[in-house]
């Protein structure tokens, strides 16, 4: 064997503890940096000619109790926007994401709920041996997507969240054991910071095939295709890890239909190495990944008319 997330109002009305100082979300090591001085993400999009017009990237808080709460909303409306993309399958899928106040805690979704009907007080809150907590919704939680995220967990303390689902086009992908090419520019997303576990123990209801996947993923990439089971993305919000699914799921799509077109001889361009470089050096940053979903989180609150917060 190799390795190689009473009704509330909209998000933009309400009011949260942000601060203007450079800080980190107080979440274990990670440090996203001040989003006004990251210069590769400001570089995104264009504002006023002295500069003062600036993307806002990742918010920081003073309250950790409010900002477990915030975490939670997105949490919740990265399972809506899960749903509302398919990716569900019977019980299998989840998403798992550190509590910012209990740091060997993390929140997953109840056992057999709906990805459509989650909502932020459905997330379940469980300790470091994968039991249920007080603090969250008292359900159960699936005992296969603790095996695999509780690994990542103690294996990558930069990582905030994971994403696993078998959604239909990156597990179909999965099966070839192999990375996605750079077909496109959105595959670029993961240029370099993509690996492969290239074996497959069935369900991971053991504590080693959760480690197998960690060691699989890596130290420093965003995702990792695992052959004949679906796709993981990892993230430093559950933002990002949301987002990276997708995106990673529209380039198995991809490569699945270049390839068909391919086989009846029309000829794919991958694109090289230092373009996917230099597009993968301007988007692959935690403000950027965490910003990519913030259309799908305003939509999900409105099409919710806020419940989902709830």
């Amino acid at each position: 064997m190799s390795t190689t997330i009473t009704q509330a109002p909209p998000a933009e009305q309400r009011t949260l503890p942000i601060v203007a100082a450079p800080a980190a979300i107080n979440n274990n090591n990670f440090h996203p940096g001040d989003a006004a001085n990251d210069e590769a993400f400001q570089a995104l999009a264009r504002g006023t000619r002295s500069g003062t017009l600036k993307l806002r990237g990742i918010p920081t808080f003073t309250d950790v109790y409010a900002q477990r709460q915030w975490m939670k909303e997105h949490m919740a409306a990265a399972f809506r926007y899960f749903g509302k993309k398919g990716y569900g399958d019977g019980v299998s899928g989840h998403i798992s994401m550190r509590d910012p106040i209990l740091k060997d805690h993390f929140w997953m979704n109840p056992f057999a709920k709906h990805f459509s009907t989650i909502k932020a007080s459905d997330l379940v809150l469980v300790d470091a041996d994968g039991y249920v907590t007080e603090g969250g919704a008292q359900l159960p939680i699936n005992e296969a997507g603790f095996m695999i995220h509780s690994e990542i967990h103690k294996a990558r303390p930069d990582v905030i969240a994971a994403a696993h689902t078998h959604s239909v086009y990156g597990k179909t992908w999965s099966a070839f054991g192999k990375p996605v090419e750079m077909l496109t520019q959105d595959a670029c997303n993961f240029f370099g910071r993509l690996s492969v576990y290239d074996d497959h123990g069935g369900i991971a209801l053991a504590q080693d095939e959760g480690r197998q996947i960690a060691e699989a993923l890596g130290k420093e990439n965003l995702a990792c295709i695992l052959q004949n089971h679906g796709l993981l993305t990892v993230g430093r919000t559950v933002d990002e890890a949301a987002f990276l699914f997708s995106s990673l799921d529209n380039a198995c799509y991809s490569q699945l239909m270049a390839d068909a077109a391919a086989a009846n001889g029309v000829q794919k361009k991958i694109i090289s190495d230092e373009v996917a470089k230099y597009t993968a050096d301007a988007v692959q940053g935690a403000h950027n990944f965490y910003t990519e979903f913030q259309p799908e989180f305003e939509l999900i609150v409105e099409e919710t008319n806020g419940r989902v917060l709830q």
